[in-house]
């Protein structure tokens, strides 16, 4: 950490209104605080536009109608992707159902996907849907007790008959990180596919499908400290192939064919305001690749302390199991844990009663809880983010 983060933190927590409350907000992985710059844009798109749709016919459409490119193109560059390539929607779990449909059109009987032990349901449950058009689904274990994959592990399930891999960039119940462009690298030698859920990892790392070399990458803008929206990218050479259910006046392989309907015009706006956000945080004039890359550069800087002792305290403590890597070694902030004598759901009512919010559950991440054998009842999921305060973590461990 340098000098200049204390004098910045107070500055960059009041962009965040929820904040000022006074509690600890640890559920960021549940979805994120949006800066006022997000919020005011919100307000003012429906002050100016209310639910005025995109049409070119008169100029407030043709607003709309801009307002939706500029939102493609900016999220193209958070991706390092092409505008083109990319799809918004309500939600990434939306997206990857329409993928989904897509696929049973493509395989059957004989055809085989995997899925690894790390996902949230939203990169498990719709290639899931593929048993019922007779496609085979196997799962990539992670090996207990850190929960990491191993290369080796889904060499042994790769066949000439794989069609897809399902993987997560970040466990979203357990911070646990997985290296993408080896993973990716192991299934195209094999002839398949890779879907990449990035949704926990896009708070703190920012996303490179070109260094990821995927097929397939989604991520939650309302995890990255904007409104509740979805977004996918497809590799372009995917798209004009992909069958997925549209309206019948939408061209194949065009990207809004997967969208499925009006967008949530106002929330596109929001989610400029935040990329705008995060142009400032790095330090430029105009929201560009390289600006993100400076923001994220100071995320990571603001992240990392606060991470190490949200961790190391867990870590330390004789009443607390902490599930996964014991230390920051390949993981995020994000913490899944459990207090001897206590229910997930008991400690965080415990917790939220004294202003520290945690969440408690399974958070959607079935295969890993039923691995560590702890699904249904879950855990205690704390998560940070880069407005997170070392207070903050300080008044979760006195709590427990």
């Amino acid at each position: 950490m340098t000098t200049a983060t204390p004098a910045l933190a107070p500055r960059l927590r009041e962009q965040f209104p929820p904040l000022s409350a006074g509690r600890a907000y640890l559920d960021n992985a549940a979805g994120g605080l949006l800066p006022l710059r997000a919020i005011e844009a919100i307000t003012a798109h429906l002050m100016r536009y209310g639910a005025t749709n995109a049409m070119p016919g008169h100029q407030p459409g043709a607003d709309i109608l801009a307002l939706k490119q500029r939102a493609r193109a900016a999220t193209a560059l958070f991706l390092n992707a092409q505008p083109e390539d990319v799809a918004l929607a309500q939600s990434a779990t939306a997206l990857a159902f329409r993928l989904s449909a897509a696929f049973a059109r493509l395989w059957g009987p004989g055809d085989e996907v995997i899925v690894s032990g790390l996902e949230h349901e939203a990169n498990a449950s719709p290639w899931r849907e593929l048993e019922r058009v007779g496609v085979t689904v196997k799962v990539w274990h992670a090996r207990a007790p850190e929960m990491r994959l191993h290369a080796d592990d889904l060499a042994a399930l790769l066949s000439d008959r794989t069609r897809l891999v399902s993987v997560t960039a970040a466990s979203n119940a357990l911070g646990v990180t997985v290296d993408i462009p080896a993973v990716t690298a192991q299934v195209r030698a094999a002839g398949a596919w890779s879907v990449v859920d990035a949704v926990h990892a896009a708070p703190h790392t920012l996303p490179d499908v070109e260094a990821w070399g995927a097929d397939f990458v989604m991520f939650s803008p309302y995890k990255v400290f904007g409104p509740h929206l979805g977004a996918m990218w497809i590799r372009p050479e995917h798209r004009p192939n992909l069958p997925w259910p549209k309206l019948s006046f939408v061209p194949d392989g065009d990207i809004t064919g997967i969208e499925h309907g009006t967008p949530q015009f106002e929330l596109l706006a929001g989610w400029l305001g935040t990329l705008d956000y995060l142009r400032e945080l790095g330090g430029a004039p105009e929201l560009t690749r390289a600006a993100l890359v400076a923001a994220y550069a100071r995320i990571a800087e603001l992240e990392g302390p606060v991470a190490e002792r949200l961790i190391s305290g867990l870590a330390a403590m004789e009443n607390v199991t902490l599930y996964g890597p014991q230390d920051m070694t390949g993981r995020v902030g994000t913490a899944a844990f459990r207090v001897q004598g206590e229910t997930p759901a008991q400690t965080a009512a415990r917790l939220t009663a004294a202003g520290v919010d945690a969440g408690a559950g399974h958070f959607y991440a079935v295969q890993p809880l039923i691995d560590l054998d702890l699904y249904p009842e879950g855990i205690v999921r704390v998560s940070i983010a880069h407005y997170t305060s070392m207070e903050d973590v300080e008044r979760l461990l006195a709590g427990i």
